[in-house]
């Protein structure tokens, strides 16, 4: 499945009904290389992604947007682009491998052990900092009942240390394009990542 996730499905094609529930239980395989800066960590694909084989695929999910207002990316970039992300010191997994329509489909104990599969991920890849896309998700991925959006003093996944991001899904639409954009730029000040930029973690 790795060689099909940079853009198997491409232009103005659209999944079909029957073609996105054959997603459900499918995998979207991570994109990152050795080192990133951040590494990005979604709570589980949905349909569109998993019919796609690539990240954050549905349209009206605003991660790609965000990345770009943020700086981290030079332009927009599509999600069939994805395999751009690690030269730019980029990276994105997930905490749940399994393809859902929701996340609310995940149990506890999916969560939980996609958590200590993560942390074992995370240790492999040694990112600068673990972004996790989903407080809640975190919440319960990790026991940490009382995590907020931001950076979490003290908290360390695979011996990175962590920030948990909004949820970029439309559905979370209490979060806007422009504040989801400033949270991925906090992030990037603080750790770097990006076009042309030396990660601060170097300094």
């Amino acid at each position: 499945m790795s060689g099909m996730s940079s853009g198997r499905r491409r232009g103005a094609e659209r999944p079909t009904r029957e073609q996105l529930e054959a997603a459900r239980g499918a995998a979207v395989p991570d994109v990152a290389g050795p080192g990133p800066a951040v590494l990005f960590c979604g709570i589980n694909p949905g349909l569109y992604s998993g019919w796609a084989g690539l990240h954050f695929a549905r349209p009206g999910n605003r991660f790609w947007p965000a990345l770009h207002r943020s700086g981290f990316t030079p332009r927009l970039l599509r999600p069939d682009e994805q395999h751009l992300l690690p030269g730019l010191g980029l990276g994105i997994t997930n905490v749940v491998a399994r393809v859902t329509a929701r996340a609310d489909e995940l149990t506890p104990d999916e969560l939980r052990e996609g958590g200590r599969a993560l942390a074992e991920r995370v240790a492999r890849y040694r990112p600068g900092v673990l972004a996790v896309l989903g407080v809640t998700a975190y919440r319960a991925a990790f026991a940490e009942p009382r995590a907020r959006i931001g950076f979490q003093e003290g908290a360390e996944v695979g011996g990175a240390p962590v920030w948990v991001l909004p949820n970029p899904s439309g559905l979370n639409a209490h979060w806007t394009p422009e504040a989801i954009a400033a949270e991925l730029r906090a992030v990037r000040e603080r750790f770097g990542g990006g076009p042309a930029e030396e990660s601060p973690r170097s300094s």
